[in-house]
């Protein structure tokens, strides 16, 4: 029997969703850290810690030709194009969502 991809899934009290603030599982992302600004990131899931509160956003890439799995807080996490040159500009996904009206 095949498994399911599904939007949200939990292990006891972590639970891991593939879709956050307007990105979902896939979605390219801007990681606002020294070295993570420089490289390529994909979102991978948004996770919730529901023992203690923390949370965090996987993502995947890094330099050219890498894959690695890496988290980072919240309020890292930049939507597509809010790289401007060697900075990032504008809102956090945390900050302000990207998400469709209508």
């Amino acid at each position: 029997m095949a498994r399911r991809d599904t939007a949200v899934t939990r292990h006891g009290q972590i639970v891991r969703t593939k879709a956050w603030n307007g990105v979902r599982y896939g979605d390219a992302v801007v990681v606002n850290g020294a070295k993570e600004r420089r490289q390529q990131w994909i979102f991978v899931a948004f996770v919730v810690n529901e023992a203690t509160g923390e949370e965090w956003v996987e993502v995947r890439g890094g330099r050219t030709g890498e894959s690695k799995g890496r988290s980072f807080r919240p309020d890292m996490i930049f939507p597509q194009g809010s790289r401007k040159g060697s900075r990032v500009v504008g809102l956090s996904l945390a900050s302000a969502p990207q998400l469709t009206l209508g």
